[in-house]
């Protein structure tokens, strides 16, 4: 019951959080504003986000683990560029769905620290979507007796893992560039056919 009320309060500070962000910008909202609105002092905000770039990051990191699940669910004799394609639909459903995902993606485009910890995001959907890709891998006849062979299949799990979170950062980027012109779903579909070609 303790982590489920944690991360209930974990949600209400980053909703509120990210709406001081999107209305006054990331840089210029400060730590102490977001514990006025939510009732709290600064320094028991950060009983629950490490950084205020925690904030805007740790849901995303949650995502990642969904779009973890939508790779297992995936038919296993999928090839595994495929089923990361069809496994970040999730990502991709989560930004065009919500009324202010195009906001929210330009401001994590747009702002320093946050392409940073976007990064520490990346290494963690790679170490929850690798393994889901390595099984992929050995079930579609990759051999993996020798230490060799594990280490190739591992190599290549990792790099198609990047390559298709490279093409969803890709994607999300023009798709604030173009001001949502686009469906984000057509531009990640554009991002993972030319690194496949």
């Amino acid at each position: 019951m303790r982590d489920v009320a944690r991360r209930a309060v974990r949600a209400e500070i980053a909703a509120k959080a990210m709406e001081l962000f999107l209305e006054q910008g990331f840089e210029e909202t400060t730590v102490n504003q977001i514990a006025a609105v939510v009732g709290m002092s600064g320094r028991s905000l950060f009983r629950y986000f490490d950084t205020k770039e925690d904030m805007v990051i740790g849901g995303l990191v949650e995502l990642g683990q969904d779009v973890a699940a939508a790779l297992e669910d995936r038919p296993a004799d999928e090839e595994p560029w495929s089923a990361l394609r069809h496994a970040l639909e999730v990502c991709v459903t989560s930004l065009e769905d919500d009324e202010v995902g195009l906001r929210r993606a330009k401001m994590l485009a747009e702002t320093p620290s946050l392409r940073t910890a976007m990064l520490d995001k990346q290494l963690r959907w790679q170490r929850m979507l690798v393994p889901h890709v390595e099984r992929r891998l050995r079930a579609s006849g990759q051999p993996d007796a020798a230490k060799t062979a594990k280490a190739a299949q591992s190599l290549r799990a990792r790099a198609l893992v990047s390559a298709a979170l490279g093409c969803l950062d890709v994607a999300a980027t023009v798709w604030t560039e173009v001001e949502g012109g686009r469906p984000l779903t057509n531009l990640v579909d554009d991002a993972f056919a030319a690194v496949r070609s």
